[in-house]
């Protein structure tokens, strides 16, 4: 490879990390601090690793600098020599910028070494997180915002979620379970026309709110996967295609934000708003209680995301009014929700700031999440190589995603806060017309 291009590549592979190298080099304190915030003490020595690592990086980067522009010198004197017609000059020189080339070469290993040293140890030093996010070791330090709508507790029982669905001929588990194991269910007849009148009334939400429609891959590649999630999450959640490098996408949002690996956006052309639809494919290993045996924690299910690439000046505008858009969408199906700041410790790694939606449980008397909306600063565009070009120079873009509606969490939402005393599913009034007009569902 020749050295120009092979130093680019150095370059390239060591922007595709979480956080600016230079924060590093000049606010080593201020990374320690934000990993103590995290409650990931254990990461503490890889910042002084990493800062050792660099200053003998950019060292070696300089010696082999100087070697080819050494080189390049000696090389234009051959011309000169030769016009003078000392041949053993010439044959002296040419030995030197042979050495030149041997001891570059050695450098070139050296520097491609230690580049990837650098970034296996930042690849898991987090993001630095928004001085707005509340500090807590995990979810159960979550800070309530605010509630949207009353809940309200019926003088009539509410069953379970699976239970309301079987009574109304609309879930089959047992089928799923003889054709794909635990985890997997049969929708059918009304609740699963109701599920699919969700997703469908989810896209024409967004779309109304100027959100671009975009149908995915199902599948990506594993560089795209490194580039939207840290390793914890991928070996976590995602399922890999046997002999191939590709996986099943665990949200549309991978995607949706590797659609732009590699590439140069017009400033002009920001912000990209988009929103998707895809079936998402998740282990979703850990808790098997109640809850987790009918359609709240499955392998599969459908979502309709949304996701934002824009200037990094204008990524908390687009969250706020990005979590807006889910709490809105609950509240037109008649379901109280309220949202919930994620304190530091919940944080996923590429994460600035991050809050959930969780819809109000009659049947449970408590919120369950349906939704979670992120900005994750630069870390995905600095990993997938996302800039834009501007009037003063390029740089990366932010990027952001939320749930507009998961289902089936959001289908036991609408489910219970819609049940009737009589066993029977009032429809909310925003998805009767996709529903052909029907007013409620009932046991038949």
């Amino acid at each position: 490879m020749h050295f120009a291009l092979l130093g680019a590549v150095f370059f390239c592979e060591r922007k595709r990390v979480m956080i600016d190298i230079n924060l590093i080099r000049t606010e080593r304190d201020l990374v320690k601090e934000n990993i103590k915030k995290k409650f990931q003490e254990h990461k503490l020595p890889l910042v002084d690793e990493v800062y050792d690592l660099d200053i003998k990086y950019r060292e070696v980067k300089q010696k082999a600098d100087d070697l080819r522009s050494l080189r390049n010198k000696k090389s234009s004197e051959i011309g000169l020599l030769m016009r003078e017609g000392k041949k053993d000059e010439v044959e002296e020189v040419k030995k030197e910028v042979s050495d030149f080339g041997e001891k570059i070469a050695a450098l070139e290993g050296e520097e491609s070494k230690l580049a990837e040293e650098i970034k296996k140890k930042m690849m898991v030093i987090p993001n630095i997180i928004d001085p707005s996010v509340p500090i807590g070791k995990n979810d159960s330090e979550n800070v309530e915002i605010e509630k949207f709508g009353d809940p309200i507790v019926p003088d009539y029982e509410i069953p379970y979620n699976a239970d309301i669905c079987e009574a109304l001929d609309g879930l089959d588990k047992e089928s799923a379970g003889r054709t794909s194991g635990n985890g997997f269910y049969f929708l059918t007849g009304d609740i699963a026309r109701l599920h699919s009148a969700m997703l469908t009334y989810a896209r024409d939400f967004m779309i109304e709110r100027g959100f671009t429609y975009c149908l995915p891959p199902f599948m990506i590649r594993s560089d795209v996967v490194t580039g939207v999630m840290s390793f914890e999450e991928m070996d976590a959640m995602m399922y890999k295609i046997e002999g191939e490098d590709l996986y099943l996408i665990g949200t549309s949002e991978h995607s949706m934000i590797g659609r732009f690996k590699d590439q140069m956006i017009k400033e002009s052309d920001l912000p990209i708003a988009l929103t998707s639809y895809s079936p998402c494919f998740r282990k979703e290993g850990g808790a098997h209680g109640l809850e987790e045996r009918g359609l709240y924690r499955v392998h599969q299910f459908e979502k309709e995301e949304m996701v934002v690439l824009c200037k990094g000046e204008d990524a908390m505008e687009w969250y706020n009014k990005m979590w807006k858009h889910t709490v809105d969408f609950f509240r037109s199906l008649d379901v109280p929700v309220r949202t919930l700041e994620c304190c530091s410790g919940d944080l996923a790694d590429l994460k600035v700031k991050s809050c959930d939606v969780e819809a109000w449980s009659p049947r449970q008397k408590k919120y369950f999440e349906v939704g979670s909306c992120s900005t994750l600063g630069t870390a995905q565009a600095r990993r997938l190589g996302i800039r834009a070009k501007g009037e003063k120079g390029n740089y990366l873009v932010a990027t952001l995603n939320n749930t507009v509606v998961a289902s089936p969490r959001g289908l036991i939402a609408v489910l219970e806060n819609n049940y009737q005393s009589d066993g029977s599913i009032k429809i909310p009034k925003a998805l009767q017309p996709y529903m052909g007009g029907m007013e409620i569902i009932k046991i038949k």
